[in-house]
């Protein structure tokens, strides 16, 4: 494809959910770099639509206001991302860019790449080729469809070449870069709030952070919006919170089906601590000193592998393999008997020591820009010629 635009045109970065603006920030600074800055324009779809719990991650990641807004806010999966193609469609007409940029696998990535690929824009994968080989994922089906509409495709772990190689996509359109989510981790490192300061002003007790503690998190459909399952995996947590103390974030959709499940008293545990929405911040500080991690997100079975905090993946799969084969995570799946034993393993032995993979050194978003930087002069030139 690779479609040539004006001289000079922008690449147009898009984010859709908070998982995207920890992949973006750190583009926007190499995007910056004054030694060789390359236009770009930000778009927000407003896919994920609270406005003080974005605010909170743009400020944190020193992100900046997004140029659009599309404001699509909360719908089924196919309402959503036909929204955000209707939408889109116009800010791609006025803005004109070199590229549309995604980010990740939520709707929004696949919506903008395919009304890119549409019209004849190309299209930019960043985190392209990760595969949990689990089609009722429906971010499973949003990697695969985005990755085939892609013009430049930058993996995290060599496994996605091979992933891609598999599905038809040419070599010489991939480029292994590293993990722009642990360029963002690694660059604020130093400014991640410390345990003791985000538990004692979110009315816990900040001695948690001199006993040890667990944090937990909990949001994909499959673990929270089927009732036997959530109440399975509460039950697990309320045992494991009697070995140590769990600190429970709790995002407000999940929240709302165990409140809708009737499980809300199971939250009244004791050792069970529940705090509203982190910022990128205050997880990063709370993660950084955990014994371990219990959670269904990729982004913290990445950030942990990085960080040598043992994490322990409420998934029977995982498209980020590296984590597992290299890092720090194990998958439980929702086996409350396996859940428990890899708790007490880690609580016994420290837990899975892990390595950090290659590439994931803080420099990704510098070797994607210098591609770019690569691409767009090879895109003029044959403009030219």
């Amino acid at each position: 494809m690779m479609h040539a635009r004006a001289a000079g045109a922008p690449i147009l970065c898009v984010v859709g959910a908070r998982p995207n603006f920890m992949k973006v920030a750190p583009l926007i600074r190499a995007m910056k770099d004054v030694s060789r800055p390359m236009p770009f324009r930000l778009v927000h779809t407003g896919q994920h639509y609270d406005q003080q719990m974005n605010s909170q991650y743009f400020r944190s990641l020193g992100i900046p206001e997004p140029d659009v807004n599309l404001e699509v806010g909360s719908a089924t999966h196919a309402v959503q991302t036909a929204e955000i193609m209707r939408r889109f469609e116009p800010v791609l007409d006025s803005e004109r860019p070199a590229a549309v940029l995604v980010v990740g696998d939520v709707n929004s990535t696949l919506a903008c790449a395919l009304v890119a690929a549409k019209k004849n824009v190309a299209v930019i994968h960043v985190e392209a080729g990760l595969r949990s080989f689990d089609r009722t994922m429906p971010e499973e089906v949003n990697r695969v469809l985005t990755d085939q509409l892609s013009d430049l495709l930058f993996t995290t772990e060599k496994s996605a070449r091979e992933n891609l190689l598999r599905e038809g996509v040419s070599g010489s359109n991939i480029h292994f870069v590293g993990n722009v989510m642990i360029d963002t981790l690694r660059y604020s490192l130093e400014q991640a709030v410390p345990a003791e300061r985000t538990l004692s002003l979110r009315g816990a007790t900040a001695k948690l952070a001199q006993v040890g503690y667990a944090v937990l998190t909990l949001h994909r459909p499959s673990n929270v919006d089927v009732p036997g399952t959530l109440r399975l995996l509460l039950n697990a947590v309320v045992e494991i919170s009697r070995r140590i103390p769990v600190i429970f974030p709790i995002h407000p959709r999940t929240r709302s089906r165990i409140e809708e499940a009737g499980l809300g008293s199971m939250l009244e545990t004791a050792s069970l601590i529940t705090l509203p929405p982190l910022d990128y911040l205050e997880m990063l500080g709370l993660m950084r000193t955990a014994k371990f991690v219990l959670t269904d997100s990729g982004g913290l079975q990445e950030e942990t592998t990085a960080l040598g905090v043992p994490c322990v993946t409420l998934r029977d799969n995982t498209e980020r393999p590296i984590t597992v084969e290299e890092g720090t995570n194990s998958l439980a799946g929702q086996d409350h008997s396996r859940i428990l034993a890899l708790v007490d393993d880690i609580l016994r032995t420290g837990g899975k020591a892990g390595r950090i993979p290659d590439l994931w050194d803080g420099r990704a978003s510098q070797r994607i820009v210098a591609v770019l930087h690569e691409w767009l002069a090879g895109t003029a030139n044959r403009r030219v010629a």
